[in-house]
């Protein structure tokens, strides 16, 4: 062949378009950075493209206007269509903080697992299961088809033992908030589904939590609520960030400016915020004060972030940079969890249900917190001959919150029926039954059971045994506080009817806050179990009978009465809306209802640095928790490694089991500031010791709970001074060890 027909067919091969050599776009290279991915899919983007991303829709409840559900929408809490010639996926949206819920709209009959409440996660003090927790929910999002999950990093703290939303949330210390609700949101990301960090921020009640204003300065903001979320959005680096529905400060927290530049200008923030469903307020104010989606479009009064956000931005009332943003910081998002390039789709193959429920069962085993055992009267013997059971429906299963985070539990949760069948109910329980798992470890015991509403025929159960087991639940559901500390119905007298036998009692509570115990001197053992999660009857009766050693601590101060509060009185606090599904305009119905709170009366010191600066004494402290053996501390030892670039703090403990089972205690080391205010939690760290064995434990104090903000210069401080360093058993404990350190001045940039 002549090399002109050799030309001449090269020519021909380029000029014909079927032939060509393919060239990939820039944003499917995933060799580059997902900066420069995420830039160059926006610029391919059309205007209406754009604007569809900015608004999340069509949820159980269908679109706005009860539009139906496309079909490509799964049907759970949310719906962005995808586009399919860019390769963006649809982004489809479950709710919430403790597992998968509305799975039966996903598939008709299915059902997930649900961890144990945000209590328990967080008393475990172990960042690593808190990863594994999130992973689990991850992978059973991914497994439906969801690539967002709008949970997985609870971060508000923890302010007053009412909040109907504790049992989501992860207690009252930023530092363990923020670590945990972090390890979580990774855990979750590792399945390429984006976690959410919520609700930002301050919502320490739900009592008219649509309208009311949390009021706070700016240092005790920053020391506080926002601590926690800037460890959990530094470290966690969750795919998007949900605002709350209250006011902060007089601006609603989805249009409040402060609130939402704060992690994109000061944490280097790259997702996206979007809103809690039925907090989008404007268009314009919205836009421009940094929220980058309206979600959950139906249950706003209109649409804002539709045809008026077209229209803003045409008319310059809001930049075509600023909407180039929101939709950047979206698939951003979805391009850094792996989203983008993995697509989540509706597996029929079968999951590991047993390796999912036994996550849930472990966090719950190391979370639920021993408060009381007296004579040693716990653990149970196996060989015991007659136990009575009584009340919390233990003879089938075990309480749960309600409302957003309600998972539908694999063989359908247990209704009751007496109480409200509404939202934010029904009241449920997972039908994982403690009894039936007490049988299963004591196979040749006796076990009965009363249901506790005929007080004469528990004592006469209890009469005859053994030993009773007193099950009081208490239930918290999202859209209301209660009203008091107290258990409902007559609990109360059970518990001190039984006592009067004088045969051993325990109590085991199931509730998502603390309880007054007026029987609390008249019974043997108590164990909080919050709300277990849909394993929570093995886990309780493994520690019930020391097959596990009890190793949760608390991560909310129990408080002796309302008056140690700082806010006793909430006005419209246990008021629930009564409505039949979660219509905004009606949370409004009642007119006697807190229209503000000034979080300034505890403002940074929340929690046990509340009753340390009061001089208060409450019933149990935050880090408090009992096991089956004993631990001593022998010897603390604080390092300091200065450089250029970091500030590494370290406390090594020495630690022993000085008793006679192998158990877990949790190393908590606390700072007493320089300039005498309250003492804070600088690191934390879980420990298995066989019994009898020493071990020295290296600590990591963390430099943002030695710092203080300073509002006139934007920027955190550790002031000079001497340090008192101590390790405790809880924080408002007098035993432990004791050491000093010296600091000079460090700024520490914002």
């Amino acid at each position: 062949m002549k090399i002109s027909h050799i030309f001449l067919m090269s020519s021909m091969l380029v000029s014909m378009p079927s032939l060509a050599l393919s060239v990939e776009p820039v944003w499917k290279d995933s060799s580059l950075s997902t900066e420069a991915r995420a830039k160059a899919l926006v610029k391919a983007m059309t205007q209406e493209e754009k604007l569809q991303l900015v608004v999340s829709r069509y949820g159980v409840h269908g679109g706005p206007g009860n539009e139906s559900v496309p079909k490509e929408a799964l049907g759970s809490a949310g719906y962005v269509p995808g586009i399919p010639r860019l390769g963006i996926p649809a982004q489809q949206i479950t709710d919430a903080s403790l597992g998968i819920t509305n799975p039966q709209n996903v598939r008709p009959g299915d059902a997930a697992t649900s961890l144990p409440s945000g209590q328990i996660l967080s008393g475990t003090f172990d960042p690593d299961l808190a990863y594994e927790a999130g992973q689990m929910m991850g992978k059973e999002a991914y497994h439906r088809g969801f690539n967002v999950l709008l949970g997985g990093g609870g971060a508000v703290l923890v302010r007053d033992p009412r909040n109907g939303r504790n049992f989501e949330y992860l207690g009252e210390d930023s530092l363990v908030a923020g670590n945990m609700a972090a390890a979580q949101i990774q855990g979750v990301q590792s399945q390429h589904v984006i976690a959410t960090a919520k609700q930002f921020a301050f919502g320490a009640i739900e009592t008219n939590r649509m309208k009311v204003d949390m009021r706070i300065g700016e240092k005790e903001a920053r020391e506080s609520d926002l601590l926690a979320f800037e460890i959990a959005v530094k470290q966690g680096k969750p795919g998007a960030i949900m605002c709350a529905y209250n006011k902060v400060n007089g601006d609603y927290s989805c249009e409040n400016s402060y609130l939402l530049q704060l992690p994109k200008k000061n944490w280097a923030y790259r997702g996206y915020i979007l809103t809690d469903w039925g907090a989008t307020h404007s268009t314009e104010k919205s836009a421009n004060a940094g929220l980058d989606q309206e979600s959950g479009a139906s249950f706003d009064s209109k649409v804002f972030f539709g045809k008026d956000l077209k229209r803003a931005i045409a008319k310059g009332e809001v930049s075509q940079g600023r909407l180039d943003n929101m939709v950047y910081r979206i698939v951003y998002s979805l391009m850094d969890v792996g989203a983008y390039d993995h697509p989540s789709y509706k597996s029929n193959q079968p999951e590991d249900v047993a390796a999912n429920e036994a996550v849930s069962q472990k966090v719950a085993e190391n979370g639920i917190v021993l408060l009381k055992n007296s004579h040693n009267v716990l653990p149970l013997s196996p060989q015991i001959k007659k136990i009575a059971i009584i009340g919390g429906k233990a003879d089938q299963g075990v309480m749960s919150g309600g409302g957003s985070s309600q998972v539908t539990a694999r063989g359908g949760n247990i209704i009751d029926q007496t109480r409200t069948q509404i939202w934010p109910g029904p009241v449920s329980y997972f039908p994982s039954s403690p009894m039936k798992a007490i049988q299963a470890l004591a196979p040749n015991t006796k076990v009965d059971f009363a249901t506790g509403n005929n007080i004469q025929e528990a004592v006469a159960l209890a009469s005859h045994a053994d030993v009773a087991i007193v099950f009081a639940t208490k239930w918290s559901a999202e859209g209301f506080d209660s009203a008091n500390l107290e258990l409902f119905g007559n609990q109360n007298q059970l518990i001190e009817a039984v006592a009067k036998t004088g045969k051993p009692v325990i109590v085991v509570l199931e509730t998502g806050n603390p309880v007054e115990m007026p029987w609390l001197n008249n019974v043997d053992a108590v164990v909080e179990a919050w709300y277990p999660g849909t394993s929570g009857g093995p886990a309780i009766a493994n520690i019930l009978f020391g097959k596990v050693n009890p190793s949760g601590r608390l991560t909310t101060t129990w408080p002796k009465a309302l008056s140690q509060v700082p806010y006793p009185y909430i006005a419209g606090a246990g008021h629930m809306p009564a409505i039949q599904k979660l219509n905004v305009k009606q949370y409004s119905a009642h007119n006697q209802l807190v229209s503000s709170v000034n979080l300034n009366e505890d403002g940074a010191n929340v929690g046990y640095r509340w009753y340390e600066q009061k001089r208060l004494t409450p019933l149990y402290s935050f880090g408090y928790g009992l096991s089956y053996t004993t631990f001593k501390y022998k010897k603390i030892n604080v390092v300091k490694d200065f450089t250029s670039d970091q500030h590494l703090i370290t406390a090594n403990v020495t630690i022993e089991n000085t008793g006679k089972r192998d158990g877990a205690d949790v190393i908590q080391v606390y700072g007493k500031m320089p300039d005498g205010t309250p003492s804070r939690l600088l690191g934390f760290k879980k420990v298995d010791l066989k019994a009898g064995e020493t071990k020295t434990v290296a600590v990591t104090l963390f430099p943002a709970s030695l710092s203080h903000y300073l509002p006139e210069k934007h920027d955190w401080e550790i002031n000079p001074g001497s340090y008192e360093i101590f390790v405790r058993p809880n924080a408002l404990s007098t035993d432990g060890l004791k050491t000093t350190m010296h600091l000079d001045k460090i700024d520490l940039p914002d």
